[in-house]
């Protein structure tokens, strides 16, 4: 029987536990499907508040852990595979393993849906990207591509367009989904080009470490044609980590569960933080925040305050 467990070991997690285990609330940790969150896959955080020359994203993680460890807080490695928020207390089943708890924060983070491409894998962070406020900074006077046709591709085009030399949107379709104002808004900038009905079909190179092109598929005509960039931003949505507390808690259409007053869910004693919750921001400083919050929340429902 635990106090506090935590679902999820990035930003929102690990600040979570710092502030949990300070607060003598001896919390456990379930790191997930990828400990240490999205950002174990990017290399230098340039916008971190309090790193002047940036921070390895690894090493940054990797950091927040240990200092949660510091204080006290226990790392159980695993996935959640299911839960039961029906009764209290909440029963959360790791692998073999059930665990219950008096109190519960879900900060399991999102998955930037990706193209499948094996060389995306490999060259994640590295020329490939799913945040653009993270990581346009590498890329100014370079020529970039953005996957996508709604909004959060246009957005990530509109940006890089003030730091790239060129930016290129590739969509699958001959029209954007994106809302008017922010298709108004791409066609009129000057660098942001279209590739209308097209696909990457290969990222090179792995080889090289780095992004040196993209070969691009017509869908319509089967045509492949190479072409040369520097990086390519991949902004096709996010899938938020909530099937272990589906039917369970409320969630928006998106499957990102809904909070209110703070981070708090429809079923006492459960609280949401970070990318799980969170459908617009999707930034490090700000899930951390979260996490603050999340724990300032348990702490109060603990107290029956």
């Amino acid at each position: 029987m635990h106090n506090l467990i935590i679902i999820g070991s990035g930003p929102a997690g690990l600040t979570a536990a710092i502030y949990a285990s300070r607060a003598q609330l001896n919390p456990v940790v379930i790191e997930g499907m990828e400990p240490g969150g999205q950002l174990t896959t990017t290399t230098v955080i340039e916008n971190w508040p309090g790193t002047p020359d940036g921070v390895d994203g690894p090493k940054l993680m990797a950091d927040m852990k240990q200092q949660a460890q510091k204080f006290g807080t226990v790392f159980k490695n695993g996935i959640v595979s299911q839960t039961d928020l029906r009764q209290k207390p909440f029963s959360i089943t790791v692998g073999d393993e059930t665990l219950e708890t008096t109190c519960l924060i879900i900060a399991s983070g999102a998955s930037a849906r990706l193209l499948g491409l094996e060389e995306e894998k490999k060259l994640m962070g590295r020329g490939v990207s799913v945040c653009a406020t993270c990581d346009g900074f590498f890329f100014r006077g370079k020529n970039v591509l953005v996957v996508g046709g709604g909004d959060s591709a246009l957005e990530e085009a509109v940006y890089l367009s003030n730091l790239a030399s060129s930016v290129t949107v590739v969509h699958r379709r001959n029209e954007l989904r994106a809302s008017k104002i922010m298709q108004e808004k791409a066609f009129s900038i000057s660098n942001i080009d279209f590739l209308w009905d097209s696909v990457i079909d290969k990222i090179d190179d792995p080889e090289k470490a780095t992004v040196t092109g993209a070969a691009i598929k017509n869908v319509k005509s089967g045509e492949v044609t190479q072409h040369t960039c520097d990086g390519i931003f991949v902004a096709i949505g996010h899938i938020p980590n909530t099937g272990f507390v589906a039917g369970q808690i409320d969630m928006d259409d998106q499957g990102f569960i809904l909070t209110e007053n703070g981070t708090k869910t429809n079923i006492a004693g459960v609280f949401a933080a970070g990318d799980v919750t969170d459908p617009t921001y999707k930034q490090a400083i700000t899930a951390a925040g979260m996490g603050c919050m999340a724990t300032l929340d348990a702490e109060r429902y603990l107290q029956g305050i």
